[in-house]
């Protein structure tokens, strides 16, 4: 779970390893609460991080996301 994050707000959640940077997530995100990290994870990617803060849980980043088990969304 993302630091500062409470279980009774929504928030979504990104894998770093499997991430492969492709931004579909960043693009679709209504309330732009993902991000790009300036590190590589060990694939050489530079994976999508949540922001910590707004997500509505509406999922479209998951639904966008190519790469299985990259993204998940919580909802309370």
């Amino acid at each position: 779970m993302p630091e500062n994050t409470a279980l009774d707000v929504p928030f979504m959640e990104v894998n770093g390893e499997l991430c492969k940077g492709c931004q579909l997530c960043l693009a679709v995100c209504p309330k732009s609460v993902i991000a790009i990290s300036e590190k590589l994870n060990s694939a050489s990617y530079h994976p999508a991080f949540y922001t910590g803060a707004d997500c509505t849980g509406c999922g479209l980043c998951f639904y966008a996301c190519p790469e299985p088990g990259a993204i998940r969304v919580f909802k309370p």
